[in-house]
């Protein structure tokens, strides 16, 4: 493996599809070059359809629901804790996820760390809502930055928050010294899609303004139906919030070079989970557990690192310990992902077994909020490996299975009634006891919050369970 680097740059954006960055009409450019000068790994998968099911992977190398029914980053070390114990200054900075705030256990460990949310409770928590509070303030906060003599380059609509995660991270990096993680967390990809007309105009020759952009948004949000028009415009504008975001990644890289740090840092690039657009009847990310929710960008980058493909699946919870892998720490105990920073040296990638995914549907798919509690609805796992995807419903006993080999965008269920391709006993019987044991681990964790919180848990224990969200 390279030498051990000296810092790292964690990149996570939300609702990227793995399909959404290169191609022959790639919109991502920045992106696709730090990929192609470093690992790839293709068959990278969220282990949650959306952020709060995802993230305490990716910061803490342990499963959603891992210590109770809610959401949450586990009470054992996270990244930036294991880092900070090891010496290095830490800064992190999420462009208004509500989900991912000190609420629920995600400032732990940084030495800076700022979350965008304004406000409180559900309004906060809330992406979505989030966006719109900020399309709704974007024209009077431009307006109070040019009257108070401020240079605002910036979209009429800065719904994402983009600039002040840009500004904060460039001011991390021109004062770090060395030894230093700084993650950042983009939300411009996120609904609603709200790029810059420059972006637009980078990545489609059509023109269209405001009043389409919203009317687009106004129609999806309503539940109407998606017409062929529609559907072309949010996907229009998607890949204009990919290209704003290419953009920043850029910026961010070129801060690099200015404060010479360039050639010791690694850079690691993730989507936290991706985007449905009428793949399977819906758009945004529902509860389910389809690739175009679960496949994901991952790719890391290292100054003195090959370059190449890992074709085995891994799943994000390989990035806590990678990371440490690349600065030289130990990774902590508890995490259950393992490192793949050897592959930059063009080490194979073992096979870990299948990957499980998480999501909790409520009376319907599209309920609203969407369930974020395990009591919510019904738990689905999925449990993937290099060719097959396994879907089971807890409570009603449902199940899916697909070969992705032949049917890339998982449509024909082979447990279906009348399915012409029998489903391999094999497959099944490995994929669904990796699914059984999965759900009855989070079992076993949901009876042990119960018994804490009945029990009389000691001040430190509740003080904790407090920070994490779990009172």
């Amino acid at each position: 493996m390279p030498a051990d680097v000296t810092n790292v740059v964690l990149v996570t954006i939300d609702s990227l599809r793995r399909d959404a960055l290169g191609g022959d009409d790639s919109v991502s450019p920045v992106l696709d070059e730090l990929a192609a000068e470093g690992v790839t790994f293709e068959s990278a998968m969220a282990q949650g359809n959306w952020t709060p099911f995802s993230f305490p992977s990716v910061h803490g190398s342990r499963p959603v629901f891992d210590e109770g029914p809610d959401i949450g980053v586990a009470s054992t070390p996270t990244l930036a804790e294991q880092l900070s114990e090891a010496g290095l200054r830490t800064g992190g900075f999420n462009a208004a996820n509500g989900f991912l705030t000190d609420h629920w256990g995600y400032d732990r460990g940084f030495d800076e760390f700022d979350p965008f949310v304004e406000g409180s409770g559900f309004l906060a928590a809330h992406p979505t809502i989030q966006a719109w509070v900020q399309l709704g303030t974007s024209p009077f906060r431009r307006a109070a930055s040019v009257l108070g003599g401020g240079d605002d380059e910036r979209p009429f609509a800065d719904v994402s928050r983009m600039g002040e995660l840009e500004d904060h991270a460039t001011e991390f990096l021109e004062t770090a010294d060395d030894g230093f993680f700084l993650w950042v967390h983009y939300m411009d990809t996120h609904t609603p899609y709200v790029p810059a007309p420059r972006h637009l105009r980078e990545v489609s020759d059509t023109h269209f303004g405001l009043f389409r952009m919203l009317g687009s948004h106004f129609r999806t949000g309503m539940g109407w139906d998606v017409d062929e028009r529609t559907l072309g415009t949010l996907r229009t504008l998607y890949d204009g919030t990919v290209r704003q975001v290419d953009e920043s990644v850029g910026r961010l890289c070129d801060t690099l070079d200015s404060e010479g740090v360039a050639d010791e840092t690694a850079i690691v690039v993730a989507g936290d989970h991706g985007e449905e657009f009428l793949d399977h009847g819906h758009l945004s990310h529902y509860p389910k557990l389809y690739r175009e929710l679960i496949d994901v960008p991952l790719f890391l980058t290292h100054p003195d690192g090959e370059s190449g493909t890992v074709h085995q699946p891994v799943g994000l919870d390989t990035i806590p310990p990678t990371v440490c892998d690349l600065l030289g720490v130990e990774p902590a105990d508890a995490w259950e992902g393992q490192s793949v920073a050897p592959a930059l040296d063009g080490e194979a990638i073992e096979d870990r077994g299948p990957v499980v995914s998480v999501a909790v549907r409520g009376d319907s798919v599209t309920t609203q909020p969407i369930p974020r509690h395990r009591e919510d609805g019904e738990l689905l796992v999925s449990a993937r490996d290099a060719r097959w995807t396994y879907i089971e419903h807890t409570d009603t006993g449902h199940r899916e299975l697909y070969d992705r080999r032949t049917d890339p965008e998982e449509r024909r269920d082979l447990c279906a009634d009348g399915t012409d391709d029998a489903a391999p006993p094999p497959v099944l019987d490995r994929l669904s006891a990796a699914v059984a044991d999965h759900v009855e681990r989070l079992d076993t964790a949901s009876e042990g919050a119960e018994e804490r919180q009945t029990g009389g848990e000691s001040d430190e224990i509740t003080a904790r369970l407090k920070a994490l969200g779990y009172k």
